[in-house]
This record gives C-alpha cells, sequence and structure tokens, in this order.
C-alpha cells in the first residue's frame, strides 16, 4: 500500500493522484508534479489517501511551490495568453474549423498545449509545424468538449453564481432527463440547460436525496389522512 495525494491541474481541472514523496500535504497546498504532458502546477484537493501499490502512478510529487515559482507560473501565463493570440491568427490563416478555447506552457516550458473545440475531426499536421517553429516548443493541441471548453473559461450561470464545473467539480457526472423528471423540474430546454448547452451539473447533484425523499412519500394523487384524525 501507499499514500497519495489528489491534486487538481491548473488549466484542465483534471483531477490526478499522485505518490505524495513523503510530503505533509495540506488541502489547498500548490505544488510541482510530474505528468504525462510534463512538470505542472496544482493544488492539493485529497490531502491523503492509501491506494494498493499497483495503482500508484509512476509520476510523483516533485515539490511544493515555491513564491519563485509562482511567479514563474504568473509569467507563463501571461506568455501563453499572447501565444493563444498568436495561434487564432494561424488557425485563419490555415482556415481550420476550430475554436481555440485555451492554452498553457508546462512549467519547464518545453511543451505548449492548446486546446479546441470543432464539431469533427480536424487536420492540424501543418498548424502544428508552423506552431513549432513559431515557438520553438513542443506543440500538443487537445480536442476538448463544450463542457469542458465551459469548465476551463468560466463564466456566470443561470442562477447568477460561477459555474459549479469551474469551480466544484473535477470529473463530469452523465446527467439525464429522467433526473430531471425525478426532481418535478420544468422540461424547458432554457431552464435545464447551461451555457454549455447540455443539461446542468446541478440536475445530478440533487438527483439521489429527491430519490431517497420520494420513496417515503404517498404518490401523487393518492388519497391521505392527517395523523390523529379519523
Amino acid at each position: 500500500m501507499a499514500e497519495v495525494v489528489g491534486v487538481c491541474l491548473e488549466r484542465s481541472r483534471e483531477l490526478q493522484f499522485y505518490n505524495r514523496a513523503g510530503l505533509a500535504l495540506e488541502r489547498g497546498e500548490r505544488v510541482l508534479v510530474q505528468t504525462e504532458r510534463g512538470l505542472q502546477l496544482a493544488t492539493v484537493v485529497v490531502p491523503r489517501r492509501v491506494a494498493p501499490d499497483e495503482d500508484t502512478p509512476a509520476q510523483g510529487i516533485c515539490r511544493v511551490a515555491t513564491e519563485d515559482d509562482l511567479r514563474r507560473a504568473e509569467e507563463l501565463r501571461r506568455k501563453a495568453q499572447e501565444a493563444l493570440v498568436k495561434c487564432r491568427g494561424k488557425v485563419a490563416e490555415h482556415k481550420l474549423p476550430m475554436r481555440l478555447v485555451d492554452d498553457e506552457y508546462t512549467f519547464d516550458e518545453r511543451k505548449l498545449i492548446f486546446y479546441f473545440t470543432a464539431e469533427a475531426r480536424v487536420d492540424f499536421r501543418r498548424l502544428v509545424k508552423d506552431l513549432a517553429s513559431t515557438f520553438r516548443a513542443r506543440i500538443e493541441l487537445l480536442h476538448i468538449g463544450i463542457r469542458d471548453a465551459a469548465r476551463m473559461q468560466g463564466d456566470l450561470g443561470p442562477c447568477g453564481r460561477l459555474l459549479c464545473c469551474a469551480v466544484l467539480t473535477h470529473e463530469f457526472q452523465p446527467v439525464s432527463i429522467r433526473m430531471a423528471k425525478e426532481q418535478g423540474t420544468s422540461l424547458t430546454p432554457s431552464r435545464i440547460t447551461g451555457v454549455c448547452g447540455r443539461l446542468k451539473c446541478c440536475i445530478r447533484y440533487e438527483y439521489e436525496t429527491y430519490r431517497e425523499a420520494r420513496r417515503g412519500l404517498p404518490r401523487v394523487g393518492s388519497a391521505c389522512v392527517e395523523e390523529g384524525k379519523q
């Protein structure tokens, strides 16, 4: 058995578990982790968990992020935003049917990752070569779904609060019309659809509570007698 911690990666908000490398980490601490894509900044969200040795990832926590690391991360964010503007220009030049959502440099600056959405598969091989010569770094383009795009960009939901997917969740759970029906929610598309165009994540959150409560309640239309009165 080994001890791992759950971390939330900066841009993608993916939840990943890594060997804690003997570090006493608390929730909210910023750390540098070695991922499959390279060295990345992350935030601890699950301080400690025991996992079987075979489930322990090979990558681990490198170190707790220092003030210098955080300053460098901010510089890389600014540099990535400049790269995003240039990349959008390149996409327009190549006339590719794709929408760039965001990008990020790995912490060692060896790789530049672009996240995009598209309705169909895109042949971006020429674009990658163009970007590699422009930025002098390894280029990775990741096709993401519209729910991931909404989470990455952030926004305000119909409720007036920040999107749940951007501030609360790390993994998307399936949501269905049946869940909305069980809660007596209006099935008007504008009421049950989020800014991403998919069913709202919050429909999933309360589903189990509603389903459990309905088991002990009388059916709609059935006759009821108040206790103590006949």
